[in-house]
């Protein structure tokens, strides 16, 4: 069923849900992981200050992070710079072609690595498509832009077949 693309492996309600811990039980070393509403709001120019520790806390733990996002390269390079983190930036997601590039900088294999997002139709659709873990975040802000305004609404569609289907076992 072509809709099962867009179910992600795993669903947290922040990304300070995972944690190195957790990551290393499943075998993993590297994330792959959207920019936007995912690690931080739109509108957010920088890391948080519990953001910049999360990104510490990875590299402590020798797990590798890079940021893969749909936006320009001002915005991304802004954001990922001062965290010295990898980013690749007009992704084009769900295409794979990022993902993939993502995975082969950090000299690791997919199923060492986990791709997380906040939207099903580039994250999760993309990560699932490219064979990766995926793991579904709850978005930062209550906003969007518009492209994201409208994916939301088709995700709102997806989820709500899934959950009449008994294939989600989360609350929103």
């Amino acid at each position: 069923m072509v809709l099962n693309n867009f179910l992600p492996d795993q669903h947290v309600k922040s990304i300070f849900e995972i944690t190195p811990e957790s990551l290393k039980e499943k075998g993993v070393k590297g994330i792959i992981t959207d920019l936007d509403n995912t690690l931080v709001e739109w509108d957010r120019p920088s890391a948080t200050p519990d953001l910049i520790q999360w990104f510490e806390n990875m590299k402590q733990n020798n797990i590798l992070v890079t940021i893969v996002s749909n936006n320009n390269e001002d915005r991304v390079k802004l954001f990922a710079d001062p965290l010295v983190t990898p980013y690749i930036y007009r992704a084009r997601k769900p295409m794979t072609k990022a993902f993939n590039r993502a995975v082969k900088d950090m000299g690791l294999k997919k199923e060492q690595t986990v791709v997380i997002g906040d939207q099903l139709l580039t994250d999760v659709f993309g990560g699932n498509r490219g064979g990766f873990h995926t793991i579904l975040v709850v978005p930062v802000a209550k906003t969007d832009g518009l492209v994201t305004r409208f994916n939301r609404t088709v995700e709102r569609r997806i989820l709500n077949w899934f959950r009449k289907k008994g294939k989600l076992n989360w609350e929103d």
